[in-house]
């Protein structure tokens, strides 16, 4: 087993191997040819072959290569290449991708998990505005490499939220998202934190009549791990990870992270409830009030 990573060293990697330039990629990996919309994983390296033309091409010490289309979308761009290019890469460098949003408590990383839709940057957004910085937005880059701690990396992603997202929250959009995603860019009401911090705790947001919030323990802790999100689609292509390592891998996250759910109705009374609830749960309520 190799030695564990140094928060600074992880930060390193990731900023290495991410770094990008444009050029030429090729239309298939290890002999394998693809086509426009595929993706494919072979030799340590990744290749993206998106239907718009745009092409991602991933290999190690070499950072990414964009090959972008004429007439391309600059916003489609960003979005492939903070998305399923990074989290791709994270794989094939040994982090663990999990689709949450997360916000820093007193030097510690709390999670918001859920299917897309659910509400985890909206509600980071609204703690932001009781005073707690974004950790992360949509993606959740977990280093494995201490046996004794789990370590999550600062997001590199931006936040952007729904025009609902806007008026449940008072923030303020600073630009379009684009690529016709109907989500505006907005700056983390009290800032965004930068360096790697512990994973303290994973919170999952479900929908209910009554806003609640329920710890998770026991057995329920490992069959909450099961995820289908993209991010764990790469993961998997990726790693290929048999049975056992998946299990030890569920495992070690329901022994290390603590686990709870937030139930609340989908509404703008149920949302301020559920903020109430978790800046309480977080010990800030009423904070920046």
């Amino acid at each position: 087993m190799s030695a564990p990573r140094s928060p600074s060293q992880a930060m390193e990697l990731m900023a290495r191997e991410t770094r990008a330039a444009y050029g030429p990629v090729p239309h298939g990996l290890d002999g394998i040819a693809i086509g426009p919309g595929f993706r494919l994983f072979a030799e340590g390296q990744f290749l993206l072959r998106c239907e718009s033309g745009y092409g991602y091409h991933y290999a190690p010490g070499q950072g990414v290569t964009i090959e972008r289309p004429p007439r391309g979308d600059p916003d489609e761009e960003t979005l492939w290449l903070y998305g399923s290019v990074y989290s791709a890469v994270a794989c094939l460098n040994g982090f663990y991708p999990l689709h949450a949003s997360a916000i820093a408590v007193d030097g510690k990383v709390h999670a918001f998990t859920g299917p897309s839709g659910a509400g985890k940057s909206t509600l980071v957004a609204g703690l932001g505005q009781r005073g707690l910085p974004m950790f992360c937005d949509d993606t959740l880059l977990l280093d494995l490499s201490d046996p004794a701690r789990i370590v999550a990396l600062p997001g590199h992603k931006r936040l952007k939220l729904t025009p609902e997202a806007l008026a449940l929250t008072g923030t303020a959009a600073q630009q379009p998202v684009g690529a016709e995603t109907g989500k505006s860019y907005v700056a983390p009401p009290a800032g965004d934190v930068r360096e790697p911090l512990p994973l303290a705790r994973l919170v999952f947001l479900e929908q209910g009549q009554v806003c609640q919030w329920q710890a998770i323990g026991g057995a329920e802790r490992f069959a909450r791990l099961a995820d289908d999100h993209y991010t764990q689609d790469l993961y998997r292509e990726a790693v290929r990870p048999d049975r056992e390592m998946q299990f030890a891998l569920r495992a070690r996250l329901a022994a290390q992270v603590d686990m709870a759910r937030l139930v609340r109705p989908i509404s703008a009374e149920g949302f301020a409830a559920s903020l109430d609830l978790a800046a309480a749960r977080l010990g800030v309520a009423g904070k920046g009030e």
